[in-house]
């Protein structure tokens, strides 16, 4: 079993309980890991490597997108890998930091048609694969990190999210 060491941080009341956030995390986070490592013979360390997620709300997340990224605007969710890794390579004891904003994963679940667990799942999902070097910049790569993320959702029951879209870039 491929271990994580998850630490979360509630910065917004209105987020679920910091108990059902924890839970969703090892649940998603600990799919996503299992996945890596068997489908995509990704290493892990001995020891469970830590990752910290934020669940923070909008004007946080643009304080923070406008900081590191130089877009001052809200985002549903921002990637800090502790160490730059390539997909495939070893990563250190820290994988890294995800922040998800509330009001944005609310609006677009509405948006998508989505439960609001399901899109955070999704997103957890989508910024847990950041912290293994997968990116989106460019087509080939979006097209590897959306069919990464449509695999492991499936693995926990939920469909397709890029069904009918042209890929990220």
């Amino acid at each position: 079993m491929t271990a994580l060491d998850i630490q979360i941080s509630v910065e917004d009341d209105a987020w679920p309980s910091e108990d059902f956030l924890l839970a969703l995390c090892e649940k998603v986070l600990g799919a996503a890991a299992q996945f890596l490592a068997k489908e995509e013979k990704q290493p892990f360390p001995k020891m469970a490597p830590e990752i910290s997620l934020v669940f923070t709300n909008d004007a946080e997340i643009r304080e923070i997108n406008a900081e590191w990224r130089d877009k001052d605007k809200a985002t549903n969710v921002l990637s800090f890998p502790a160490f730059p890794l390539e997909p495939g390579g070893m990563p250190g004891p820290m994988l890294g930091d995800i922040v998800i904003a509330r009001e944005t994963v609310e609006r677009e679940a509405v948006d998508l048609e989505k439960t609001f667990d399901d899109h955070l799942t999704h997103l957890m999902v989508h910024g847990f694969l950041h912290l293994f070097g997968y990116d989106h910049m460019e087509t080939e790569e979006a097209e590897e990190m959306e069919l990464l993320e449509t695999r492991i959702l499936a693995s926990l029951g939920l469909s397709d999210p890029y069904a009918g879209q042209d890929p990220l870039s």
